[in-house]
């Protein structure tokens, strides 16, 4: 995948999320169909994507709801604008 195609897979995510707010998750299917007809080829590029936004620090990966370690994580996971504090964990 060209550098190009990569910024634009991080831009969709930043704008997407910033669009959704701060207690709002996306998911990276919404990402992928915003990208592509074919979708479903884009969405290891989207997660990808995601990983390096989360470990730069600009968007948080949650898994079950929480955040969760953006090198590790597996499974199904939601994306948001980083920094909101869990209810619990105040």
């Amino acid at each position: 995948m060209s550098a190009s195609s990569e910024t634009a897979i991080e831009a969709e995510i930043l704008r997407q999320v910033e669009a959704r707010g701060a207690d709002k998750s996306i998911c990276p299917t919404e990402v992928a169909q915003a990208l592509s007809p074919d979708w479903r080829s884009k969405l290891t590029a989207v997660r990808r994507a995601a990983i390096r936004l989360a470990v730069a620090g600009r968007i948080d990966i949650l898994r079950k709801g929480k955040p969760v370690d953006p090198i590790s994580v597996k499974g199904v996971i939601r994306l948001r604008l980083p920094g909101r504090v869990e209810p619990n964990e105040s």
